[in-house]
């Protein structure tokens, strides 16, 4: 299965990388949501992990296409708050579509966790 990182933090995706390649996944990167959409374009992924606060940009536009051009591909929200802190922004992103949402610092376990989840729903259909 095919995963696509989007964060502008190089840190963050290198972590969320190790840890899900030793779940076994694809993983691609990007880092912000005008490249997270066209690396999916070129390469389509059936999840999506996008970070909220990002240039050029964010991630609710983000969330926003995917749910209007790839309404298959579940997404999951991550966000640190910037200045008005991170539950409004992530309540935004679960209204817009997005599957499960993740306050920064992650909680790295609870996300494989969410992530295997997804996996055993998807070989179940």
């Amino acid at each position: 299965m095919k995963v696509l990182i989007i964060d502008d933090d190089a840190r963050i995706r290198e972590l969320i990388r190790m840890w899900l390649v030793r779940e076994g996944l694809e993983v691609f990167e990007a880092e912000n949501g005008r490249k997270g959409v066209e690396a999916h374009r070129s390469c389509p992924v059936e999840l999506v992990i996008c970070d909220l606060i990002m240039p050029v940009q964010e991630g609710i536009e983000t969330i926003s296409q995917f749910r209007e051009e790839f309404p298959e591909v579940n997404i999951i929200a991550i966000s640190g708050g910037g200045k008005i802190g991170s539950a409004s922004y992530l309540a935004v992103a679960e209204q817009l579509g997005a599957w499960k949402v993740f306050t920064k610092p992650l909680d790295m376990p609870s996300l494989i966790q969410a992530i295997r989840d997804w996996r055993l729903s998807k070989n179940s259909d």
